[in-house]
């Protein structure tokens, strides 16, 4: 499951790139934490990483599951797609919130294919 491995540490890495934006912006806009509030701005990177985590949640286990019950590759493309999304929704999100529905539609698409590529390792296990 190595092309799974290297996914996850994608994602990781995707989402530490997203709390350093917090950590940054919190700086520019003198937010001391745990304030969480700010300008849109602020709000906009930290709600990023917020969706991010609860995103995550899905998507971790679903990588894997598809990974043992399916396939290590198909897995790590499944992974690819959520990740290129995450991306895609944060830039979307930090130059207006109302762009972010590709990303997020990309990340859900991702998603769903793990679970469904897993349902399907199920049925044949």
């Amino acid at each position: 499951m190595q092309w799974t491995a290297w996914t996850t540490l994608a994602a990781l890495a995707v989402y530490f790139w997203m709390l350093a934006n917090v950590g940054k912006a919190r700086g520019k806009f003198k937010i001391k934490a745990p304030s969480t509030d700010g300008p849109l701005e602020f709000q906009s990177v930290l709600r990023v990483q917020l969706n991010t985590v609860e995103q995550l949640i899905m998507f971790l286990p679903s990588l894997w599951m598809c990974a043992f019950y399916f396939s290590d590759r198909w897995a790590a493309l499944g992974g690819a797609v959520w990740i290129i999304g995450r991306i895609a929704f944060a830039l979307g999100y930090y130059k207006d919130p109302a762009k972010r529905s590709f990303g997020f539609g990309l990340t859900m698409l991702g998603t769903l294919g793990l679970m469904s590529a897993t349902v399907a390792g199920l049925l044949t296990y």
